[in-house]
């Protein structure tokens, strides 16, 4: 049985809402939702995620990207609610314009 990746949500937009529902309804991944404020990096490590979405509208993924460093696997992903605008922390831009495609991202990551 393989293992499912561990996704970290936060931030408290509807964006990630409805991106967090819908990547929980696929039943691929295991989905941790965080209200702001954003975790610190320690938080964020201990909880061992594969991926972090968050709202890059509202910024707070300073956590994230200290993961990073340590975290070489680590996806990075910053979702806007203005378009189908999907940031990934490798400095690339991916357009979604579904789930569908952004759980093929994670896929491929």
């Amino acid at each position: 049985m393989a293992t499912r990746k561990r996704i970290v949500l936060y931030g408290n937009s509807v964006v990630v809402g409805s991106v967090g529902a819908s990547l929980e309804r696929t039943g691929q991944y295991e989905v941790i939702h965080l209200p702001l404020p954003a975790p610190d990096a320690s938080e964020l490590d201990a909880l061992a995620p594969d991926v972090v979405v968050f709202d890059v509208d509202s910024g707070h993924a300073e956590a994230a990207f200290a993961l990073l460093e340590t975290r070489s696997g680590l996806l990075v992903l910053g979702v806007s609610p203005e378009g189908d605008v999907v940031r990934l922390w490798s400095r690339r831009h991916y357009h979604a314009r579904s789930s569908r495609d952004l759980a093929a991202l994670i896929e491929e990551a």
